[in-house]
């Protein structure tokens, strides 16, 4: 990803806290396509160095932070993000602490803990560990990489639409298809369209970006058909998509924006359909997803059959994490 290093906020000479995250490949999806009529390609982040697109973002926010002189760091978690600060606070030397939900799979607490992070299991959600991590910030100084808490992890993530856009053959897709909890990803790929269409490095129309979010924890959705500007606080979250179990999201007015000005939209979709669309893509096009890009998937579908997506139309789904990330596999 560092091939756009001019994109990004970096200092001439600043090197970059680095384990080779990017570069991810563009799929195009044959089979899956043509059932749904379109020219469908998945983005799959699960090549990543820790196994998601978390990387990409950590890498940036590092990057800048060691330069500015922290020295520790602290994050609340509901897994990817955490296993990613934890690899790249250790590339750089520095310490990190790490709040993840008590119910986090056992394997994701490992893998913090096996590049040396402290972790610590919280009886809550994610936001619970948001206040634990804030907290933890204030008594002890250490720099709180939390969700837009600071500017960096945007950009990285930014890095994402570049490659769409280079793969492209710098034409930007009719549509993009995002699972959003945070909403980091989301922003940041539309913000790397809007630089390049500033730029003239693309010419035709805005990509419309939707966001795909879990029936049991759908803030954004809610909000989006509602017509609201901010999104409230869902109560009781649940679902199997521990990457989507985000029921107050600090970027909820930044993701609906994004909705708006490119003409998007947002579709919930049930843990059910999740699974069936990674099972049905792995047997179709021979490739193993994570469960929040099955929700990717199912929402390709269901946008096509409310007619948000044309026949014909490029559209972008992306896989954010390996499969091997989650402990959960399709039988």
């Amino acid at each position: 990803m560092w091939r756009f290093r001019e994109l990004l906020p970096v200092l001439p000479g600043e090197a970059p806290v680095s384990l080779g995250e990017g570069g991810t490949p563009l799929i195009r999806l044959e089979k899956a396509g043509e059932a749904l009529s379109l020219s469908l390609l998945l983005k799959d982040e699960g090549g990543n160095p820790t196994g998601s697109f978390k990387d990409r973002g950590l890498s940036v926010a590092v990057t800048r932070a060691v330069h500015d002189g922290a020295s520790s760091f602290v994050l609340p978690s509901a897994g990817n993000a955490g296993v990613a600060l934890a690899a790249y606070a250790a590339r750089a030397g520095v310490t990190a602490t790490i709040f993840m939900p008590e119910d986090t799979p056992t394997a994701v607490f490992e893998r913090c803990r096996v590049y040396g992070a402290d972790v610590v299991a919280v009886a809550g959600l994610i936001s619970d560990c948001g206040i634990r991590a804030a907290t933890h910030a204030e008594e002890t100084g250490a720099f709180d990489m939390a969700t837009l808490r600071e500017p960096y992890r945007i950009e990285g993530k930014k890095t994402m639409g570049l490659e769409i856009l280079a793969d492209l053959g710098w034409r930007a897709p009719d549509a993009i298809i995002y699972p959003a909890g945070g909403g980091t990803g989301l922003i940041g790929t539309w913000k790397a369209i809007q630089e390049a269409r500033a730029l003239h490095m693309i010419e035709r129309p805005m990509t419309r970006m939707y966001v795909v979010q879990a029936a049991g924890c759908a803030p954004i959705v809610r909000a989006w058909e509602s017509g609201a500007d901010k999104a409230e606080a869902w109560l009781n979250a649940d679902t199997e998509a521990w990457g989507l179990r985000v029921p107050t999201a600090r970027g909820d007015a930044l993701m609906l924006r994004v909705l708006r000005e490119s003409n998007g939209g947002a579709v919930a979709v049930e843990d059910k359909e999740m699974r069936t669309a990674a099972s049905n893509l792995a047997a179709s096009d021979g490739l193993a997803i994570g469960i929040e890009g099955g929700a990717t998937m199912a929402a390709a579908a269901a946008l096509r059959d409310r007619g948000d997506l044309a026949p014909g139309e490029t559209v972008v789904v992306f896989n954010t994490g390996n499969l091997t990330n989650y402990g959960w596999y399709t039988g």
